[in-house]
């Protein structure tokens, strides 16, 4: 089965920071929420995505990875102690975890047990309530510093809120995620396992892989350099160096963020918010018809 976009993890030493710095961006940005292994998050809400702002808040509490127990903790702690700020998973859309294990461990992509949990959460009115999540992790060997996995969601009318996803930037919803390597071609079997869909050639050294919900492109460092004019990510294998949104409101947004100096220099019909501005992250709005 073909699975869109669900989340994507941007890793960050201080949430109240990350979400002043998305706020400034135009984006409407939700309550601190508490996980029980010592990790806090905030989200931002598109339809049917959203962003997931992570902070290791409690250390002491994150249980080491142990044999075919993925730690979600874990890893966001060791990443941040070896790479720093940025983004660090990306989460597709589930719908039968037990299916998606299944596919990933007969492509010697997977390994790992379902992962259910659940949280309290609170709406935008301030009520508290219940939601819950059962994942299915996938792995690229040649890529230890990229988290896969996807998402069922277990309470979605809990979760989705249309007031959280009304966002003073006029994001519509998300375009796609952009992944670097330095050799695209050799992730194909793997993003063609994760994702569902058929990965194909843009040009030698970009592929793409359209979903039900966003594009997953993955090209070389240099092409990224080139196309955003921002550094991408270094690393081995995959690493997940951009999220791209769609907006009618974008070029109000690049004269918004060259008075606070948070762009790059002007690119025809997008508007870049580099890593340095975005804790690690590359921002990437595009303009879509009003």
């Amino acid at each position: 089965m073909r699975r869109g976009l669900d989340h994507v993890v941007h890793l960050v030493r201080d949430l109240d920071a990350a979400g002043e710095i998305y706020d400034l961006l135009g984006f409407t940005v939700g309550a601190r929420n508490r996980h029980p292994w010592g990790t806090e998050n905030r989200i931002i809400q598109t339809p049917g995505f959203f962003i997931e702002l992570l902070q290791v808040v409690e250390p002491e509490k994150i249980v080491p990875a142990q044999g075919e127990t993925f730690s979600f903790g874990a890893f966001n702690k060791d990443y941040l102690a070896r790479i720093g700020e940025g983004l660090s998973m990306l989460v597709l859309e589930g719908s039968d975890a037990g299916h998606e294990k299944a596919a990933f461990d007969a492509d010697g992509f997977g390994g790992f047990d379902i992962f259910d949990f659940a949280r309290k959460a609170r709406r935008p009115d301030g009520q508290e309530v219940d939601v819950g999540f059962r994942l299915a992790f996938a792995r690229d060997p040649a890529s230890p510093d990229f988290g896969a996995f996807t998402c069922t969601q277990l309470n979605p009318e809990n979760f989705w809120s249309s007031d959280l996803q009304r966002h003073s930037n006029q994001v519509t919803g998300v375009a796609g995620v952009v992944l670097v390597a330095d050799a695209p071609a050799e992730h194909q079997k793997f993003l063609e396992t994760f994702s569902g869909c058929q990965v194909q050639r843009a040009l030698d050294a970009w592929y793409v892989a359209q979903t039900p919900r966003g594009s997953i492109d993955v090209m070389s460092r240099n092409l990224f350099t080139d196309r955003y004019g921002v550094p991408a990510p270094a690393g081995p294998g995959l690493r997940l160096a951009a999220i791209r949104f769609a907006t009618p409101g974008a070029p109000e947004l690049r004269r918004s963020l060259a008075a606070r100096r948070m762009v790059e220099e002007a690119i025809e019909g997008i508007v870049v918010v580099p890593p340095r501005a975005a804790l690690g992250a590359t921002l990437v709005f595009e303009v879509t018809p009003g």
